[in-house]
């Protein structure tokens, strides 16, 4: 197997991976009411197992990255899949709320795994080619959300919500054998187009001086304040918008389902396109994925705006303006984490993810409970319009700051990666 088949081999076990992961950790809001029931709680408590697994995933972000940029990615991959199969299955067998509880909120720590994946990513395939990869890897949380609203419909009536999640847990055991054995490591910055046709490369392993100087890079904070509040949308959209469509829409859950479905697939569709366009402009303008970013944002802001303002009757041109809306919701995740790794060393590029991602979290955390506040004040769909309109103009506003930032802190990695070709080539004439 040529090396070019086989990194397509690795996008793929990681693709899986991803998939069954978001499946897994979606599932759990189609199967709640039968989860409340087995155990006898109410939503708060049950609000809590969510809160649980956000506040750990958050805590480990800057755990993985660090692991990650230290030691073998693809291993440390495969144990994060270990560590989903064996909570997710805990939590199946749960005797108590108590234990559900920890064994749930014990999921938060493969839930910030992924940094690793894409910075083993960016070593496969080199700088033209990242954003469609990561846009491709990127669409697994839309469609995971669908496998895992069919898997709770069609097997939770039938096989109950333990038997499903001992599924999905015993998938992930699977996944996590076939990452350990399947996915090879290779080094850092391989294919940084400075070094790529270079048999040995010098090693440069993490250093504490080189991950303090990513505060130095210009264009890392606006891209960090942008995830933060580009999230609270998404979020909203997730956790709110199924009680809009049916409580003050007046929807059938036909209707809604269809909606729904509709809107997330596009929106799956938006991840890859969105990446395929900033690669191409990349080619043509260093500022080309945060250009492609940028205009996302923008376009989701309108549409999203002009749905939310649809009347109640006109279902026909609500749904049209809200698919539309969804096809540029994803549009600017897998560019900024290309733009991410345009603009940091290969040693510490899990460590810049996973604070971007560390950031996101929080926005994530922050964005239902604000909602569910301005709510209880007014109305929903005031409060779904004033928290994504107000967080999208602030997104909008820091990508524009990025794109204006982000080209320095490039040619400065592209220096830096020239000045290591060099002395991989004084090392290899050496050997």
């Amino acid at each position: 197997m040529t090396s070019s088949r086989y990194r397509w081999v690795v996008v793929a076990i990681f693709f899986a991976f991803m998939l069954l992961h978001q499946a897994d950790k979606l599932l759990i809001g189609p199967l709640n009411d039968s989860i409340r029931e087995t155990f006898g709680i109410d939503r708060a408590q049950m609000g809590t197992v969510g809160t649980a697994a956000l506040f750990v995933a958050a805590i480990f972000y800057p755990l993985w990255g660090y692991l990650y940029d230290r030691y073998a990615r693809a291993k440390l991959v495969a144990l994060a899949s270990f560590i989903w199969g064996a909570t997710t299955s805990l939590g199946a067998i749960a005797p108590n709320f108590g234990t559900f509880f920890v064994a749930r909120g014990a999921t938060g720590i493969d839930d910030s795994s992924y940094p690793g994946i894409y910075s083993l990513i960016s070593d496969y395939f080199g700088p033209g080619m990242r954003g469609k990869v990561n846009g491709l890897l990127q669409l697994t949380a839309p469609v995971g959300y669908m496998v895992g609203l069919v898997l709770a419909q069609a097997l939770g009536p039938t096989l109950g919500w333990r038997n499903v999640f001992l599924i999905t847990g015993g998938l992930g055991l699977v996944v996590a054998v076939v990452i350990f054995f399947g996915v090879r490591e290779v080094p850092r910055g391989k294919a940084e187009p400075e070094l790529e046709s270079l048999e040995q490369i010098a090693v440069h392993k993490f250093d504490w001086k080189v991950a303090v100087g990513l505060l130095r890079k210009p264009a890392l904070f606006p891209l960090f304040a942008q995830g933060f509040f580009g999230v609270f949308p998404l979020q909203v959209i997730t956790f709110w918008f199924f009680d809009y469509l049916e409580n003050e829409r007046g929807y059938d859950q036909g209707a809604i389902f269809a909606i729904m479905a509709a809107a997330v697939l596009v929106m799956a569709g938006g991840a890859f396109f969105g990446g395929f366009l900033g690669d191409m402009l990349f080619k043509r303008t260093l500022r080309g994925r945060l250009l492609v970013s940028f205009t996302g944002v923008v376009m989701a802001t309108i549409l999203l705006f002009l749905a939310l303002n649809v009347p109640t009757e006109n279902i026909g041109l609500f749904a049209a303006l809200l698919i539309s809306a969804s096809l540029f919701v994803l549009f600017s995740g897998p560019n900024v984490v290309s733009t991410v790794h345009d603009i940091t060393l290969p040693e510490v590029r899990s460590t810049a993810l996973s604070v971007q991602y560390f950031v996101e979290n929080i926005g994530s955390a922050l964005a239902p409970a604000i909602v569910g506040f301005l709510a209880v004040q007014s109305t929903l769909s005031s409060a779904i319009l004033t928290v994504s309109m107000s967080t999208y103009v602030l997104c909008a506003l820091f990508l524009a700051l990025a794109v204006y930032l982000a080209p320095r802190d490039m040619a400065a990695l592209r220096a830096q990666m020239r000045e290591r070709a060099q002395e991989s080539a004084q090392l290899s004439a050496h050997s």
